[in-house]
C-alpha cells in the first residue's frame, strides 16, 4: 500500500508528533490550546480541576495556581487568558515551581505566558506562580489542556476567574467551539460480525483471504460498501491487534488520500475520517461526515460500520464517492490511539471501482505484480538455473569426452548456457524493485545490498570467463580459484537475499512454511552435492567381485558409463527437488 517515500514520510511524522508530545514544546498550541494529535478532544467530564489560590488581585501579584487531578496525565498546557475574550491571548508569565516537571512557553511573543510538561512522565499535580501584568484586565481566566493518552485528552479546559480589586466580576464568556462535531455522532455496539452474503448482489466485497467470510473466519479481511439513498454504507473487519482502515485513492501509491480509521483504544473503538496531505500522517477531520456509526470488538478482530454521503461540501477532503478509485486496506498498531505504520503490506484492489457503481466482487492483491515478478525471477535463475550449473561444472566434466555440443563439451555448454541465463533473470529480476520503487529501499534491511552483492558477482562472472587463459597456461589454476569462489561467494549470498526477500512488506510470503521451504532447499542441495563429492573421491563406487574373480582385463568403459548413470541420476534427483522447493514459493507468491 505504501511505497517507500509513504513509509518514510509516515515514520518522520511520527517521530515529530511523538517527540512534540513528549518534550512539551508545543508552541504551535498557544492560540487553540489544540494538541496535535489526529484525534477529537474528550468531550465527557474532565477529571481534572485548576484551582488559584486567590479570587482577587491586583497588578504586580504573584497567585498560586493549581493543576490537579483523580487520574494521572501526561501532557498540560495552562494559560490564563481574558475572561471576557477567552479567545484572545495569553496575558500575564507565569513562574516555575519544579522546573523538573513543567517549563515557561512563549505565546504571542510574551516570554513564559504559559506553562507545559517537559516530558511524559505521569504526573498528579502540577503548581506554578503566575504573575499578574500591569496592564491586566480587569477579569483574568484560567485555562488548561490536559492529556491522559496520546488520543485521550481534553482542550481549554475552563478554570477559576479572578477579578482586580474592586472590579465587579462578570461572568465568564463561553468557551465552546464548533471545531468538532464528531461528538454528536451516534455510535452503536454492532449486535453481530459482519457476512459475506450479498457480495457481487447488493453489495461489493473487497476479502482476503478470496472467499473468505467475516462471520464465521476470524483471519478474514473484509471491506464493503453499499449504496443506501444519497450515501454509502461501507463495513469494514479484519484481526489486528489496533485498527483496521481503508482508503480511497487516485493511483496505486499512498499519498493525497481519503481515509477511514477504525482504532481500537482500550476495548473502545473510535471511527474517523481522515485526509493525508502528500506524505504525511493522516489528518483526522475536524467535521463529522459519518453517520450510523457502530463498531464491534471480538476475537481479535475489529469492526465498524458507518454511512457516508456521497458527496461531503462541507469537508473538502472527502472524496466524491460517484468516481472511481483504487482501495486500499490496512491494519496495524497502535498506542492509546495513536497509529503506527502497518508492518504487513496493504491489500489493494486490482483496479479502480466506481463507489456507486453497480455491486462486485473486487479482487486485490498484498505485493505489486512488479514485485512478485522480481521474486519469481530470481528464484527460478537461482534455485533451478544458477544451482544445475554449478552442478554440471564441479562433477561433469569427466562424462560424455568424444561428444560434442554445439563444437564444445557437453558439460561446458550446459553449464555456459544455465550461468548466462541466471544472470540474464538476476539483471532483469534487479532492475524491477527500482522501477516500483523509484529509488533506494532503506527500509529493506539487509535484503537489497545483498540483492546488490549478488548482481556484481554474477557479473564478474562472465567477464572473468571472457579473459581466462587456456587450460595449459601456468595462470589456469588462478582464473579456476577465483572462478569457483566468486560463484560460490554469489550462491551462498543469493541464498540469504532470498530468505530475506521473502519477508519483505511488497513481497511478504507466509511465514514460516516458507523459510522452511528455504531451508529445505539449502539442505537438500548440500545434501546431494556432498553425495557427488563422495562419489567423485571414489567413497561410493559400484560394487566389484573378489579379487581372485577380477578379470586380467578391467571393465574401464563400463566403470565410466556406472559413474556417468549414477551421476545423471543424482543430477534428475537434484533438478526435481530444486524444481519442487520452487513451485512451493513460486505458488505462495502467486497467492499473495
Amino acid at each position: 500500500m505504501c511505497n517507500l517515500q509513504t513509509a518514510l514520510a509516515i515514520l518522520a511524522t511520527l517521530c515529530l508528533t511523538v517527540s512534540g508530545y513528549k518534550n512539551g514544546k508545543v508552541e504551535k498550541a498557544c492560540e487553540s490550546m489544540l494538541p496535535e494529535h489526529h484525534s477529537h478532544p474528550n468531550t465527557t467530564t474532565s477529571p481534572y480541576t485548576l484551582t488559584a489560590s486567590v479570587s482577587k488581585f491586583s497588578p504586580g501579584d504573584q497567585i498560586k495556581v493549581t493543576l490537579s487531578g483523580d487520574k494521572h496525565f501526561q501532557g498540560f498546557l495552562v494559560q490564563a487568558r481574558d475572561a471576557s475574550n477567552p479567545a484572545g491571548s495569553a496575558v500575564g508569565s507565569f513562574i516555575l515551581v519544579d522546573p523538573k516537571i513543567s517549563q515557561l512557553l512563549t505565546c504571542n511573543n510574551i516570554e513564559g505566558s504559559a506553562v507545559s510538561h517537559t516530558s511524559d512522565a505521569q504526573e498528579t499535580e502540577i503548581q506554578v506562580i503566575w504573575n499578574a501584568p500591569p496592564e491586566a484586565p480587569p477579569t483574568v481566566q484560567f485555562f488548561a489542556t490536559l492529556v491522559a493518552h496520546y488520543k485521550t485528552f481534553w482542550v481549554k479546559l475552563p478554570g477559576p476567574v479572578i477579578s482586580q480589586k474592586g472590579v465587579t466580576q462578570a461572568p465568564p464568556q463561553s468557551t465552546s467551539t464548533d471545531m468538532f462535531t464528531n461528538s454528536a455522532t451516534t455510535t452503536s455496539i454492532l449486535p453481530q460480525p459482519f457476512t459475506s452474503e450479498g457480495c457481487g448482489r447488493w453489495k461489493s466485497c473487497l476479502v482476503d483471504p478470496v472467499g473468505c467470510n467475516p462471520s464465521v473466519d476470524t483471519s478474514c479481511f473484509f471491506l464493503s460498501y453499499s449504496t443506501v439513498g444519497q450515501a454509502v454504507l461501507f463495513e469494514l473487519s479484519g484481526p489486528a491487534e489496533a485498527y483496521v482502515s481503508f482508503a480511497l485513492s487516485k493511483d496505486e501509491w499512498m499519498g493525497d488520500d481519503d481515509v477511514y480509521l477504525c482504532t481500537n483504544d482500550g476495548g473502545h473503538v473510535s471511527v474517523d475520517a481522515a485526509h493525508t496531505t502528500g506524505r504525511r500522517y493522516p489528518e483526522v477531520a475536524s467535521k463529522s461526515v459519518l453517520t450510523d456509526v457502530g463498531w464491534r470488538v471480538s476475537d481479535g478482530v475489529i469492526q465498524c460500520r458507518f454511512s457516508r454521503a456521497i458527496n461531503t461540501p462541507q469537508d473538502l477532503d472527502r472524496f466524491s464517492l460517484n468516481h472511481s478509485y483504487y482501495l486500499f486496506f490496512a491494519h496495524g498498531t497502535a498506542d492509546y490511539g495513536m497509529i503506527h505504520r502497518h508492518k504487513r503490506q496493504p491489500l489493494i484492489s486490482a483496479h479502480r471501482q466506481l463507489i456507486t457503481g453497480p455491486p462486485n466482487i473486487l479482487t486485490g492483491s498484498r505485493s505489486p505484480l512488479l514485485m512478485k515478478s522480481h521474486g519469481a525471477l530470481m528464484l527460478i535463475g537461482w534455485m533451478l538455473a544458477g544451482s544445475t550449473g554449478t552442478i554440471m561444472a564441479g562433477y561433469f566434466k569427466p562424462d560424455w569426452p568424444e561428444q560434442t555440443l554445439f563444437g564444445q563439451k557437453i558439460w561446458f555448454q550446459v553449464h555456459r548456457g544455465l550461468m548466462s541465463l541466471t544472470v540474464l533473470l538476476t539483471a532483469v529480476g534487479f532492475i524491477f524493485p527500482f522501477v516500483y520503487r523509484q529509488k533506494w529501499s532503506s527500509r529493506a534491511g539487509a535484503h537489497p545490498y545483498l540483492g546488490c552483492t549478488v548482481m556484481i558477482l554474477a557479473f564478474c562472472q562472465p567477464i572473468m570467463a571472457a579473459f581466462r587463459p587456456p587450460p595449459d597456461s601456468s595462470r589456469r589454476w588462478i582464473f579456476n580459484w577465483f572462478h569457483w569462489g566468486v560463484g560460490s561467494a554469489a550462491e551462498i549470498i543469493a541464498g540469504a537475499s532470498m530468505l530475506s526477500g521473502i519477508q519483505q512488506q511488497s513481497l511478504l510470503l507466509p511465514y514460516p512454511w516458507t523459510k522452511g521451504v528455504l531451508s529445505g532447499f539449502v539442505v537438500w542441495n548440500i545434501v546431494l552435492k556432498l553425495v557427488l563429492q563422495l562419489h567423485k573421491r571414489g567413497v561410493i563406487k559400484k560394487g566389484s567381485k573378489d579379487e581372485d574373480e577380477t578379470p586380467v582385463l578391467s571393465d574401464i568403459s563400463g566403470s565410466a558409463s556406472w559413474d556417468t548413470k549414477f551421476r545423471v541420476a543424482v543430477l534428475a534427483l537434484f533438478v526435481l527437488g530444486n524444481s519442487v522447493f520452487c513451485i512451493s514459493l513460486l505458488d505462495a507468491i502467486n497467492r499473495i
